[in-house]
């Protein structure tokens, strides 16, 4: 049977401003706001990135924790909140692993090309990764070509990543001219890919995000949209906001013949990966 699919929202990334989308949550309270309507819209999961007072990317821990308890005030357990470890060109591998241990979130999301950059690095990622699987953090790698998986396999064959079975986040066209994505970059990821290694999901920028995610989730794998990467709806128009992008793919998904999951759902698949 197949999975429901989990729908997550990315609301505002590591550099989108108010001067991008007058929409883009920023603040404890616009986050959770955020949270409330693209849970009603259809999303299971935020991928949750905070900012200092002056808008810069962070990943300090006590900023974090003002908007996980404020999220989760509001919606209790009906969201999954998953923590970036993005570095934005600001924080090194041993500062992103010392940020997300001492945070320990429910769920985190982890750039392989950011944790590994080199073999240097792989003994302190392979200490990283079992700590936290082994404390039941909800992992989720994010790879940005067919090499990058390549790689990662590669790290799950010699143990440095635990368990064999993962849930991975490819994204689609980041390194396309003016990064606008469509369905056909994922095929170098799938050409690849094999179902018995857990499961996938998407990213994708520009007005085809939308088609990037439907297509994602006909081939079984899931889906992750909103402001972080792209501000248009599939018509070419500025989307009002993150709920009106989720609630594309959740009206669009049965046409994949797929349903989109609730947190609980999601939880439970991600949880029997490992």
């Amino acid at each position: 049977m197949t999975l429901p699919a989990l729908i997550a929202v990315a609301p505002n990334g590591a550099r989108k401003l108010k001067a991008d989308h007058a929409a883009v949550p920023l603040t404890v309270p616009e986050l959770v706001e955020c949270a409330v309507s693209c849970l009603e819209a259809g999303a299971a999961m935020i991928h949750l990135h905070v900012r200092e007072p002056n808008g810069r990317h962070s990943i300090a821990p006590e900023l974090y924790r003002p908007a996980i308890a404020g999220i989760r005030a509001a919606l209790g357990d009906k969201i999954i909140i998953q923590c970036t470890s993005e570095a934005a060109g600001i924080y090194s591998a041993p500062e992103q692993i010392t940020a997300m241990r001492e945070l320990m979130p429910e769920a985190c999301s982890l750039g392989i090309r950011e944790i590994v950059p080199d073999a240097t690095h792989e003994a302190a990622a392979a200490d990283f990764l079992a700590h936290m699987h082994k404390a039941g953090t909800l992992l989720q790698y994010i790879l940005y070509s067919a090499e990058d998986l390549q790689k990662f396999r590669d790290l799950v064959a010699r143990g440095i990543v635990p368990t064999d079975k993962h849930f991975v986040l490819f994204v689609l066209g980041r390194y396309t001219a003016g990064q606008q994505s469509q369905p056909a970059d994922l095929l170098p990821f799938m050409q690849l890919w094999q179902p018995a290694w857990g499961e996938f999901a998407v990213c994708a920028f520009g007005k085809l995000e939308g088609a990037c995610a439907i297509t994602a989730l006909g081939l079984g794998g899931h889906a992750r949209v909103g402001f972080e990467n792209n501000t248009l709806l599939a018509d070419g128009s500025s989307a009002p906001d993150n709920a009106a992008l989720v609630r594309q793919i959740s009206v669009g998904a049965p046409y994949a013949g797929r349903e989109p999951a609730n947190a609980d759902a999601a939880r439970a698949w991600m949880r029997a990966l490992g």
